[in-house]
């Protein structure tokens, strides 16, 4: 990946210890000026705290943050020039909306002038000018996201961090507003990170995302590069609903020998020089033809319809081979039945072969 010259963000060496717990370790990050990155993981994984380090609401035991090219790693949150909104609301239910949204300002002594200038832009941007005398309780949950927003934004800052923002929502007002916060990120151009478990929200919002686990990056890159060539089996079972199928065998001579077979491995963009060794090969539901299709695929196997899920979209099929469970997606009008033998076939091409050692990519 090339260096990001002058970037929004830049993480070096971080560590934060609580006692003699290790929480991150070591991790470095740089992030590019206007981009929207997402931090992913399960719980624990470190992600909400590496976001707290970065606001300057936890003391870090080693490394440096740096913002906008200075070092504000012993700065107070309110001189790093972050706007933050956080999963709960947190707005003053005895306040207004307007109220919500000029605390701050007024309590920093902002112009009045200046204070309505950006509280108009706040509320015309989020779509929220008809609540501006409402107080929270008479708003619905995603009205109240977006005032919770609106007070990031009226701060007139380089950098927004989002904490887990839309988990409290249902998943209709999830899904319309992670477009709207999508869209507000084209409109303005900041430096955005988004902290989230979940991988819908992930994909479809991020430029980039920084994979976590146990307080370490695994992989930071595109959506696309996540999803198409995962750097360690973590990532690969991450990404991916259904997760992706493992068949544990071993890799020898271009071949990937297993309980299911001999099969050939041409076409594999192999990354480590002289792979043979125990290996996984992992293969996605969507890219296991069947039917007609597997006929025309290289690896072919034959899997017993053990359960199946009908979508609408799609159709998802478990069948078992040999004694490996595997997930197929099929087209949704596709008609299977339980018990039912059907063939399966995927290119190598598609494939993704890790260590079973190290668990990396080969």
């Amino acid at each position: 990946m090339d260096q990001i010259v002058n970037p929004s963000i830049s993480i070096k060496n971080l560590d934060l210890s609580f006692g003699a717990v290790e929480v991150l370790k070591n991790l470095n990050l740089d992030i590019a000026d206007g981009e929207f990155v997402v931090l992913l993981g399960s719980s624990g994984c470190g992600k909400s705290t590496l976001l707290n380090c970065i606001a300057g609401l936890l003391d870090v035991s080693d490394g440096e943050i740096h913002i906008s090219g200075k070092n504000v790693t012993w700065e107070e949150p309110s001189q790093r020039g972050i706007g933050m909104v956080f999963q709960s609301y947190a707005l003053y239910p005895q306040m207004t909306v307007e109220g919500n949204l000029t605390f701050g300002l007024r309590n920093a002594r902002v112009p009045k002038d200046e204070i309505a200038a950006r509280v108009e832009k706040a509320a015309k941007i989020l779509q929220i000018e008809p609540l501006l005398k409402r107080k929270p309780a008479a708003l619905s949950g995603g009205q109240r996201q977006r005032v919770a927003i609106g007070r990031a934004l009226v701060r007139d800052v380089d950098v927004f961090l989002f904490d887990e923002p839309l988990s409290n929502l249902d998943a209709k007002l999830r899904a319309d507003l992670r477009v709207e916060i999508k869209q507000l990120h084209q409109q303005l151009g900041n430096t955005m990170i988004y902290v989230t478990h979940d991988q819908i929200e992930a994909m479809t919002l991020a430029d980039r995302i920084a994979i976590m686990l146990n307080g370490n990056v695994l992989q930071f890159a595109s959506p696309y590069e996540i999803y198409n060539h995962p750097a360690n089996k973590y990532v690969a079972t991450f990404i991916g609903s259904p997760t992706m199928n493992f068949i544990e065998g071993s890799v020898h001579g271009g071949k990937f020998d297993s309980a299911l077979g001999t099969h050939s491995l041409d076409g594999y963009d192999f990354t480590t020089p002289s792979p043979d060794g125990p290996a996984w090969l992992g293969i996605r539901p969507e890219h296991m033809a069947t039917g007609d299709e597997a006929a025309n695929k290289p690896i072919q196997l034959e899997g017993r319809v053990e359960f199946v899920e009908p979508l609408g979209s799609d159709t998802l099929t478990r069948v078992t081979v040999g004694d490996q469970h595997m997930w197929v997606r099929m087209d949704g009008q596709a008609q299977v039945k339980i018990g039912e033998m059907i063939p399966i076939g995927f290119s190598a091409t598609q494939a993704h072969l890790f260590d079973t050692t190290t668990e990396e990519r080969l």
